[in-house]
């Protein structure tokens, strides 16, 4: 069956109408989507590290335990470390140095007496979250490493920052600048 030249063309107008509306209805349906993921963590040099720039990862909080630690008074913290999938890995296959990608995050709670329990101590108020970032050409200086330090999802001042290598190169440099080792 053919068409006379006039329903051809009104037939690639409805074509052409019908596209456009369902790419319209698509672009109305995921743009409220996409810009609620962009603004989730807020904006990611707002909360940068100064010095290195590093920020809190998102979904952290989801990611593998490496170890939990206590660290003793004066601190008196509870602590847990947190990797990304390219650090658990790095830990499984043993592989040091650690390969760019790696990422840390450290958890940290004041330690409280649990109320259910007498020989029980439990996380309290959160007190930091600390971040290791590897990137051998950013932060060649530094080992590899870039850090950042948390207090309230805010920076730490410069200052703070400024400690961050050189207490990791005097205390975990035979293990590429890290203390933690993957739990048993």
């Amino acid at each position: 069956m053919t068409f006379p030249e006039s329903d051809k063309k009104k037939s690639s107008y409805v074509a052409v109408i019908v596209l456009a509306a369902l790419l319209l209805v698509v672009l109305l349906t995921c743009v409220p989507y996409l810009v609620s993921i962009a603004f989730a963590e807020g904006p990611a040099t707002a909360a940068a590290s100064p010095i290195f720039g590093v920020t809190i990862p998102g979904g952290y909080k989801q990611w593998e335990l490496i170890a939990p630690a206590e660290e003793a008074a004066p601190l008196n913290e509870l602590r847990a470390v947190f990797g990304n999938q390219t650090a658990i890995d790095a830990y499984q296959d043993g592989k040091l140095p650690f390969p760019d990608g790696t990422i840390l995050v450290k958890r940290a709670w004041k330690r409280t007496q649990s109320p259910d329990f007498a020989s029980a101590t439990i996380p309290g108020a959160a007190t930091t979250v600390q971040v290791m970032v590897k990137d051998s050409r950013r932060y060649a200086a530094t080992g590899g490493w870039g850090f950042g330090r948390f207090v309230n999802g805010k920076s730490v001042d410069e200052a703070q920052h400024r400690t961050c290598f050189a207490c990791h190169e005097a205390r975990a440099k035979g293990h590429d600048y890290v203390f933690t080792r993957l739990a048993p």
